[in-house]
């Protein structure tokens, strides 16, 4: 994802629609990935059925990508989610939650980043519990799952390995004039997409100069598929 204000970039790993070794998680603990379900269907009808949930729920499609066959991603948003990305430093990040639908043996896996991870994550003012509920309640849930359960106080404090950035202090890529000058350059480099990353979406958080892009990343040959 990039976030127009200071630019930042940060990147959708594959390892986002893994559900190998996913355990029931402590209570008290966040983990950044729910499974809402795992059933029979084919990937198109279900991919629809999601969609309509997510909309009929309050949540707008704002992009959809497939990274590789059996695989595909919906990127959603809505007003609270940007209401609250509007109230925070950097929150642009939080403006969108991501709903992966994989097939796995024959059943298709449908799961969800934690909108309550991700808002503790990036440092939001509020915790998008009820974001959560609404994903709950058009998607279902079975269990949390993904890397080691972290407290929310822990997640707001969180620092990856020793020489790396912390959230708060991002790489700045580039300056411009402008944030529309910003916007024009990336929205010009998108298109171009000489470098096999490409635009899934946009998101501009209202009353703020913050603008979230997606990006899929496609390499070629077995040395490009990562």
């Amino acid at each position: 994802m990039l976030l127009i204000k200071r630019i930042i970039i940060s990147f959708t790993a594959a390892a986002f629609l893994a559900m190998a070794g996913a355990a029931q998680a402590d209570d008290a603990l966040l983990k950044p990935f729910v499974l809402a379900s795992n059933a029979p269907g084919k990937m198109a009808d279900k991919i629809k059925e999601t969609k309509k949930a997510l909309t009929e729920n309050g949540f707008t499609i704002a992009g959809e990508y497939s990274p590789y066959a059996n695989a595909d991603i919906i990127v959603v948003t809505n007003d609270a989610l940007q209401k609250n990305a509007a109230q925070s430093d950097n929150g642009g990040f939080g403006a969108i939650q991501r709903v992966a639908l994989t097939k796995v043996g024959g059943k298709i896996q449908v799961s969800y980043t934690n909108p309550v991870y991700m808002a503790n994550a990036y440092r939001m003012k509020g915790d998008l519990s009820g974001v959560s509920a609404q994903l709950e309640k058009a998607l279902g849930k079975v269990q949390d799952f993904g890397a080691k359960g972290l407290s929310a106080d822990d997640l707001r404090d969180y620092h990856y390995m020793i020489g790396m950035e912390y959230f708060t202090d991002p790489s700045t890529l580039a300056h411009y004039g402008s944030h529309q000058e910003a916007l024009d350059a990336v929205e010009q480099g998108m298109k171009a997409d000489k470098y096999g990353v490409s635009k899934v979406y946009r998101v501009d958080i209202p009353g703020t100069q913050e603008t979230l892009f997606g990006v899929a990343m496609k390499g070629s040959g077995d040395d490009g598929k990562y």
